[in-house]
């Protein structure tokens, strides 16, 4: 049973500056939630008892989105706002969240590792909060049913085009069934030429906490970070690692088209103004063609 997550959210945003100078790239809302708010939803839906998140410098707005806000409580409490109100504590009341900062910008392994006393001896989830990703089954639900029928580490995959492989960590090994590759080579950023597959790693990962152990040992990669992948390579030496190529669809609001995808995309799913954006995104590519 995977208890406990955490969610690596010490980055500092320079793609998204200047917003990013004076709000955390975490903060940014896709429609109305802030985008770690859905990795959060997505960790409790899928059975997470605690959350973990690493934060940094100047990211107290995120302790304070999932902290009580007993002023504006009381306030909407008075006036009979019951949505407004519902939507204000929901946020506080997802799961048992608990925050530490990340002193040092050195890599999401050294990220990972902050988490070490957090976690303990048993296996983990790492959700990382550029990847939303929607379907009918939480991504992270689908990786732990996998990781109860084949135990291992199991990492989230998909299959990306021939262009898009130099911009991820790909896989590759034995086929065990048509959504599940046990892992027996990982290639960081590969050039095309030297691209062992196209199955991608997306920022979902079960591991286990024999991982801790590893990157203590690891030396700095690329960028002169720690890299989680380095860590990973070095686990399959003793234990299975399987990618899951899951269901679902996936938007890298870690850049801004991507980001502006899932704003489109969201609103589009939301019943309330469904229509009338649609409406909208009609008459406004008509005006444009």
């Amino acid at each position: 049973m995977i208890r406990k997550a955490i969610i690596p959210a010490a980055g500092l945003g320079t793609r998204f500056l200047p917003a990013t100078k004076s709000i955390p790239k975490e903060m940014i809302p896709v429609v109305d939630k802030p985008a770690i708010q859905y990795i959060v939803e997505e960790a409790a839906a899928s059975g997470i008892e605690d959350v973990l998140i690493i934060t940094g410098r100047n990211k107290q707005t995120i302790e304070d989105h999932f902290d009580k806000a007993y002023e504006l409580e009381d306030i909407l409490e008075k006036r009979n706002k019951v949505g407004e109100l519902a939507t204000v504590r929901k946020p506080a009341g997802l799961c048992n969240i608990h925050f530490i900062r990340q002193q040092e910008a050195k890599g999401l392994g050294h990220a990972v590792l902050c988490a070490k006393s957090f976690v303990g001896d048993e296996p983990f989830a790492i959700l990382l909060g550029d990847d939303l990703i929607t379907g009918s089954k939480p991504c992270l639900k689908q990786m732990i049913d996998e990781k109860e029928r084949l135990g291992g580490n199991i990492l989230a995959t998909m299959k990306v085009d021939d262009c898009d492989v130099d911009k991820y960590g790909i896989v590759d090994g034995k086929r065990y069934h048509e959504r599940v590759i046990q892992v027996n080579e990982m290639v960081e950023k590969p050039a095309l030429a030297d691209a062992p597959s196209n199955q991608a790693i997306i920022g979902r990962y079960i591991l286990d906490s024999a991982i801790f152990s590893i990157l203590e040992g690891t030396e700095p990669g690329k960028g002169d970070e720690i890299q989680l992948t380095d860590a990973i390579k070095k686990l399959m030496d003793t234990q299975n690692v399987y990618a899951y190529e899951f269901i679902g669809k996936r938007y890298d609001t870690g850049n801004k088209l991507g980001y502006l995808k899932a704003t489109v995309e969201f609103a589009l799913n939301r019943e309330e103004f469904r229509e009338d954006f649609y409406t909208y995104l009609e008459e406004l590519m008509g005006e444009t063609l």
